[in-house]
């Protein structure tokens, strides 16, 4: 998958009738995929390339810091992601103020016709882009056949009541609502980041823990999750403590420790990935360390059973 940058970049020349989707893409989640099998289906009639188009730094970054939301992926993240889910292109406009001022307009012919030569371009029922987010689809669809593309448009995928954002799947994760942010994402919730060494008090308590320095801005709510750690591909699962030792009561760094189902090998250093599958219980102060070791004899328990009914 190639990846170019607005404006750095000279228009890109491998990629033959771009047909695009817009938007910010966040989390990927099941609408994401929904626009993403469809720009590939358009490629795939028109001999083009499936392209998505988004933005670095996320605009509210840039617009409104101080309420800019955590988000759900890094850059590196989503790209893998994006590769993972069939597209061949990505365009990564580079956002700031004085772009931020462009008219739709200018945004299209620059941008879409200029840059890109976009054959086709998806969005989503709500996108809304350009100077104070005035360019709505019906323009861009008008501005689409002043410029020679078609725009078309994706409905919102539902999940039971709820339409699926990525606003709500970081209100979920932000509650510890792993289990339902993961039936929004299509998969389960993942951070990723590092091992590395602990106070080692998992290993006193018989029940040794891999601690993760992560690399994402969004993490559940301190508790205890069943979840999955992955290294090298390899998917094991886990008992995972996000928060602050309160029954040790020496630390008020919040940590994110998983003690790996049948598993004791040495993973400091590695890169790996974490997916919350359900949250067990709140983090909670124990009378003594004879009790919190029991507890987590039940967690571990409970997560076996879950992992049992998830054939894992």
């Amino acid at each position: 998958m190639e990846v170019l940058y607005f404006p750095d970049a000279p228009g890109p020349v491998r990629w033959p009738h771009p047909v695009l989707a817009l938007g910010n893409f966040d989390g990927l989640h099941r609408g994401h995929i929904k626009i993403i099998d469809r720009i590939r289906r358009g490629a795939t009639e028109r001999a083009g390339t499936p392209v998505v188009l988004t933005f670095e730094p996320h605009p509210p970054r840039v617009l409104r810091p101080d309420k800019a939301p955590p988000l759900l992926m890094t850059p590196a993240q989503k790209l893998a992601a994006l590769a993972h889910a069939g597209v061949q292109g990505v365009a990564i406009v580079r956002f700031t103020h004085e772009l931020s001022r462009w008219e739709p307009e200018v945004f299209v012919r620059k941008v879409l016709v200029e840059w890109l030569r976009v054959a086709e371009v998806w969005v989503g029922a709500d996108f809304l882009f350009g100077r104070d987010r005035t360019g709505t689809f019906s323009l861009l669809r008008s501005m689409g056949q002043q410029g020679g593309f078609r725009v078309e448009k994706i409905d919102p995928i539902r999940y039971k009541d709820f339409i699926v954002s990525s606003t709500r799947i970081r209100r979920l994760v932000a509650e510890g609502r792993v289990e339902e942010a993961g039936a929004l994402l299509g998969r389960h919730y993942t951070i990723g980041g590092e091992i590395v060494h602990g106070a080692a008090r998992g290993r006193e308590l018989g029940f040794p823990t891999a601690n993760l320095a992560t690399v994402n801005e969004l993490v559940p709510p301190n508790g205890v999750y069943a979840t999955f750690l992955t290294l090298d591909g390899v998917v094991r699962p886990g008992v995972t403590n996000i928060g602050v030792r309160p029954t040790f009561g020496d630390s008020d760094r919040v940590s994110i420790e998983t003690h790996i189902l049948g598993f004791d090998g040495e993973l400091h250093g590695h890169a790996v990935e974490l997916a919350f599958v359900q949250r067990l219980r709140d983090e909670r102060r124990f009378p003594d360390v004879d009790a919190l070791r029991e507890q987590i004899a039940a967690d571990v328990r409970r997560a076996e059973r879950l992992f049992d009914r998830l054939s894992v």
